[in-house]
């Protein structure tokens, strides 16, 4: 795993603090403000006190463990609505609600802030970052948030476009706005920042544009950056950063520069106060599609691509690299290593260790020693088909042949799909039972290589042939594929690496959860229900019908002794906008976006959902001819499908172009196609890609969908 020497990260740990200002100043960081001493401070954090919810995780650990128990598995049952609040947006709600000093603060779609009394719901102050929709272009999975960061009197938030944004606790007013991503072109932001020893940490998303990933460190009062550590070598002749991008270079093959190279920090910043290390998951190498740009070297033991999808370790005031674990090397299927990164201290083979717990896309559970990273043990969890099995030593998973689609020429359907075994929905793991409660997607996607794949200005720039992988209009197959792609909530040992139980969900991407000291593990489902399960035993003691998906993870807080637990409620994300039909596998899906806070003995409700509009299929006949229907599916494929759905078929949030009006006439679709006459709304022009030609090919490909389906009766 090209590591260094554990011995010589324990030395390199254990440096006087004059050999740690030295090595600062060689790498180029600068000093920054000292640490706040009130407000929220790295000691409260640290202490993680039961009744507030102060990080993203809770605590530095990013346990989601609450040891709040006036909520038990005995009195669950009586948990109701405290009060909610309905927010102005119907795009995915992803974030983890703070609660400080009384007030609940949390982040909506196109990243707006809010603050609220947590206990009556008055709404304190909102803050609208103003993020242009045209940015929608760029994101690759909807407009979310994961939440915001409290340190010292301010609020931060990372917005879609690139901004760091520090706000001020008391009015929600603009203590400092920092642009901190290179282009608002290939790199948006939908990560919960990070906070600890007077820096604010925060990385970015882009890996299927043309982005080169990093994680940067900026001064909490300032917004000065403090350093900024790249995931992917540059391009060689500019020279490299550090030995560590050096190093990388040499994974790499042809001008992987050229499109970035992935490895995005979207999300999974974790910080390690006993170690100094911040650790944090890496994504994807880019182009999906190794071949597409000649990523692959021509020796086979070194196309690892580092440092994608794994997990990296730096010194959190220098940003200098310590070590790193690389999961799933050559990555070509979106295995992102991006999904939380849980620490904690165990007892292995009679010895407490301190360990990095991960669950990422790749299927495989890991064990880490936190403050080296050595692999300790790596366990599938799910059914794995891209790898035959891991090196019990190094856990270098040993590459399925057949997995390596663009060298095969065959089409392969990964297991996991591209969505992850486990994906950024928060895990949590409770010491009480000694389990970790992950999420699951159980779900195959399949890949094949455009071998005709050509750099564009718009669109994903995976190398993927999403016409030939496309959902058939076939009822036998669109059977299987959908009676194959499920769920579930798994409680996994992770000492043991075994199962200790599992609830089965319909469909995929159902929310994070939380566990408590009351043995209970709260979730929110895809299905529209948020529900409270025994944590020791997987049995299912209450639930409430939330009249829209969920996707967002939970979190629990006290005020004057009395316990709240809320979420965020709003379906969307990639799981949405992406799979076609298969995002329709937990029931219709819809956005209503809402925070519900409960508590004991409340008997709030909600106001009855508006009736789920029905629509019929009524496109004009397809005039067409199978070469413009065929050149149309890729053209589609390449820059429609991201948000319009696989095959044509579209989730909750972005218009079903088979429904759309616009295909009866070729002006009305090239006003908004070409023209961008839809621009505001995030529907950009892509004239520099499409031309009139091609999108009538679009047109009539639309058209040719619309009538199969019709015909199948949908």
């Amino acid at each position: 795993m090209r590591m260094f020497k554990a011995a010589a990260i324990k030395s390199a740990l254990g440096a006087t603090l004059a050999l740690a200002l030295a090595a600062c100043n060689s790498n180029g960081a600068a000093e920054g403000t000292a640490p706040p001493t009130e407000g929220v401070t790295d000691a409260l954090i640290a202490s993680a006190a039961a009744e507030e919810w102060l990080s993203y995780g809770r605590d530095y650990g990013e346990q989601r463990f609450s040891p709040l128990m006036q909520i038990t598995a005995e009195n669950v049952g009586q948990l109701g609505l405290a009060w909610s609040y309905d927010f102005d947006t119907a795009r995915g709600q992803e974030a983890t609600p703070l609660v400080h000093d009384g007030v609940l603060y949390t982040t909506s779609a196109w990243s707006k802030v809010y603050a609220f009394d947590a206990t009556t719901g008055e709404l304190k102050w909102s803050y609208d970052p103003e993020v242009p929709r045209e940015t929608l272009v760029a994101a690759c999975c909807d407009a979310v948030n994961r939440g915001v960061a409290l340190y010292g009197d301010k609020v931060y938030v990372a917005t879609l476009d690139g901004y760091l944004v520090a706000l001020n606790q008391s009015d929600g007013s603009v203590a400092w706005r920092k642009e901190y991503v290179p282009d608002h072109e290939s790199y948006t932001s939908t990560g919960a920042p990070r906070v600890a020893d007077g820096k604010v940490f925060i990385g970015s998303g882009g890996a299927e544009y043309r982005a080169r990933g990093f994680i940067a460190a900026f001064d909490w009062a300032d917004g000065d950056e403090l350093w900024r550590w790249h995931t992917v070598p540059g391009n060689p002749e500019d020279g490299f950063e550090n030995e560590a991008m050096e190093r990388a270079a040499a994974t790499w093959g042809g001008n992987w520069w050229e499109l970035g190279g992935g490895g995005t920090v979207w999300d999974s910043i974790t910080y390690d106060p006993e170690t100094g290390l911040v650790l944090f998951g890496t994504g994807n190498a880019e182009p999906w599609n190794p071949a597409a740009n000649g990523r692959e070297s021509a020796d086979t033991e070194g196309d690892d691509n580092l440092y994608t999808s794994s997990i990296v370790a730096l010194n959190a005031d220098t940003g200098e690299y310590v070590w790193h674990f690389q999961q799933t090397p050559e990555d070509r299927w979106d295995y992102d290593s991006n999904a939380q990164i849980t620490l904690a201290d165990v007892e292995i083979d009679g010895e407490q260790r301190r360990v990095v717990m991960h669950a990422p896309k790749n299927g495989y559970f890991y064990l880490l020693d936190a403050a080296t990273g050595e692999f300790i043990s790596g366990t599938p969890w799910v059914d794995i088909n891209w790898s035959l099995g891991i090196d019990p030593v190094t856990g270098r998973p040993e590459i399925n042949p057949e997995a390596r689609y663009e060298q095969t020429g065959q089409m392969f359907v990964g297991l996991p799909g591209a969505g992850g075994a486990h994906s950024w929905h928060p895990q949590s793991y409770s010491p009480a039972t000694g389990l970790m409660y992950i999420p699951a997607n159980l779900a195959g996607f399949p890949f094949m290589a455009d071998n005709e794949f050509e750099e564009t200005e718009l669109g994903f720039q995976t190398g993927i042939d999403g016409a030939a992988t496309a959902m058939p209009p076939i009822p036998e197959v669109r059977e299987a594929t959908l009676a194959a792609t499920t769920g579930a909530l798994v409680a996994w040992n992770p000492v043991t690496g075994q199962e200790a139980w599992r609830v089965d969900y319909p469909g995929p991407w159902n929310g994070g959860t939380l566990a408590t000291a009351g043995n209970l593990v709260f979730q929110g489902t895809a299905a529209e229900e948020f529900r409270a399960y025994n944590a020791t035993s997987g049995e299912q003691l209450w639930s409430f019908p939330t009249q829209s998906g969920v996707i967002a993870a939970p979190m629990t807080y006290a005020i004057d002794g009395e316990q709240y637990v809320a979420i965020m409620v709003g379906w969307g994300g990639v799981w949405d906008v992406a799979p076609g039909i298969l995002s329709a596998k937990s029931g219709t899906p819809r956005n209503i976006s809402r925070l519900l806070v409960f508590k004991l003995g409340a008997d709030g409700s909600l106001p009855e959902p508006p009736p789920l509009a029905e629509r019929v299929l009524d496109p004009p006949l397809f005039t067409g001819t199978e070469e413009q229907a065929a050149a149309g599916a890729r053209l589609y494929a390449r820059f429609c499908g991201a948000c319009h759905g696989d095959a044509a078929v579209a989730g909750a949030l972005n218009p079903d172009l088979r429904h759309s009006m616009t295909i009866n006439n070729f002006n009305a679709m090239k006003a908004i196609v070409i023209d961008g006459a839809f621009a505001h709304n995030g529907m950009v022009s892509f004239a520099a890609d499409i031309d009139e030609g091609e999108l009538e090919n679009i047109r009539q490909y639309i058209i040719m969908r619309a009538n199969q389906d019709k015909a199948l009766g949908e």
